[in-house]
């Protein structure tokens, strides 16, 4: 399914940039004429997207040479040359602000990950994307986390519970939130895990009475309630933190001991990192 879901948002990319033909390319470049590109690299980051890229170039055109010099989650630098492709120069240009779109911002994400993954070096604590992602986009957002070194939470709504708290208050509180789930996925047969969202040391009490989960999400919790939580929890479940956790911040909540630190920022606050298709002789 994934698979599919990649190739389908590239198909509707292209007909989105493409339309009913690049005109530019088409007007002043012979149909038939053959040239090289090369992705240049313009600023210090971690590299991803250069398979996609790849998979663009061929989807368009299979008879296109693509060379890669990196590897995706590699530390690169200013003039760095990533990949080249040969071929058919219009096929090249129709694909190239397609693979500069998806390469720069999967590369911002990659780079932003890697500097948060930095920060707890010699700690078991992970960092963990959220769904906090651009529509359409989720899969290769959630590789960039990837490559920059992180791990990926549930890709959606499909593949795990995450009891947060509006489902806590419209299900009528911890209790029934959790009996509810658990009766719901025997009905259904299902085996996903448990996440269930805590909003206070209160709510971690409650929720290890009830029991019958697989994690619990510390929300907002202040350095001082998170390790609190975690010495109550112990061994019992995994441990995540989550909300307002920064740059600054994050290696205070992970010595606290939790397993996880989930950060939306990895997704939906980047910066796109400079990269360039440019032509070369060959």
């Amino acid at each position: 399914m994934l698979n599919k879901l990649i190739d389908d948002l590239l198909s509707l990319a292209l007909i989105e940039d493409i339309g009913d033909g690049d005109h530019t390319s088409l007007s002043c470049i012979l149909p038939d004429a053959k040239g090289k590109v090369q992705l240049l690299v313009k600023e210090e980051s971690v590299i991803a997207g250069i398979e996609i890229a790849e998979i663009i170039f061929k989807k368009l055109d299979d008879k296109l040479v693509f060379e890669k010099k990196i590897s995706d989650g590699t530390k690169v630098f200013n003039n760095d040359i990533a990949f080249s492709v040969y071929g058919k120069i219009h096929t090249i240009l129709q694909a190239e602000r397609l693979v500069l779109n998806i390469m720069q911002r999967m590369s911002g994400i990659a780079t932003q990950t890697r500097q948060y993954v930095e920060k707890l070096a010699g700690l078991k604590t992970k960092v963990l994307d959220t769904r906090k992602t651009t529509p359409g986009m989720r899969l290769l957002d959630k590789a960039a986390v990837k490559y920059g070194g992180g791990e990926n939470h549930r890709m959606g709504l499909f593949d795990m519970i995450l009891i947060k708290d509006n489902h806590i208050d419209f299900a009528g509180g911890i209790d029934k939130a959790i009996l509810n789930t658990r009766e719901y996925l025997e009905k259904k047969g299902m085996k996903l895990k448990i996440e269930i969202e805590a909003r206070s040391v209160d709510d971690v009490k409650q929720i290890l009475e009830v029991g019958g989960i697989d994690f619990i999400m510390l929300d907002n919790f202040s350095v001082h309630d998170t390790r609190k939580a975690v010495e109550l929890i112990g061994d019992k479940y995994k441990t995540e933190s989550s909300g307002g956790i920064t740059l600054q911040n994050i290696r205070d909540y992970a010595e606290c001991g939790v397993d996880y630190i989930s950060i939306g920022a990895l997704t939906h606050q980047i910066g796109s990192i400079d990269l360039s298709l440019k032509a070369i002789d060959f």
